[in-house]
């Protein structure tokens, strides 16, 4: 990733987005959802998901913080406009209306190259939480506007580093 003015003199990179599955999101955060066992709760009226992601929130004199997210829906071919990571915390994304949504990650460390970058099809059900580092593109919302509860640090120190994508990208949605 470099400068965006390099963009339009690089090659198309396809890639071909996969659903979302705990397995292979694994190296990059956890998958959130309502699978396996849960536990009896409320009198027996409610379940309770234990232990569903690892929040890494406190570092640096951070506290948890909890937001509200609205995302437009984007046509695929969807450009990838930058790369983003969070070196003092994790960042969980949970869709409140059902709605699809494109998750898009790198490996945590250096800037990623086009190669590196892996696409999911989130289903309405499924929440997301990036670990600390791991690169990721903002939320893409695929078919109706999205919201999402994110859980995020709040505090001092800069958390959010940028970088541009340098390769033009498009992702094949599955069917």
């Amino acid at each position: 990733m470099t400068d965006a003015s390099k963009g339009s003199d690089a090659a198309l990179h396809t890639i071909i987005a996969e659903p979302l599955t705990a397995g292979a999101f694994a190296p990059y955060g956890d998958v959130v959802e309502s699978s396996g066992t849960a536990d009896a709760m409320n009198q027996g009226y409610g379940k309770r998901y234990r232990d569903l992601a690892q929040l890494d929130l406190i570092a640096a004199g951070g506290r948890a913080a909890v937001s509200r997210v609205t995302c437009v829906p984007e046509q695929p071919p969807v450009p990838l406009r930058l790369m983003e990571r969070h070196p003092l915390s994790s960042q969980l994304f949970v869709p409140l209306d059902g709605q699809r949504y494109l998750v898009v990650v790198a490996p945590a460390g250096d800037p990623p190259r086009a190669s590196d970058i892996r696409a999911f099809v989130a289903s309405g059900k499924q929440g997301v939480n990036y670990h600390r580092g791991t690169w990721h593109h903002p939320m893409i919302a695929l078919d109706k506007p999205c919201e999402f509860l994110e859980v995020h640090r709040a505090g001092p120190g800069k958390n959010c580093d940028e970088v541009a994508v340098d390769v033009p990208v498009q992702f094949v949605l599955p069917r």
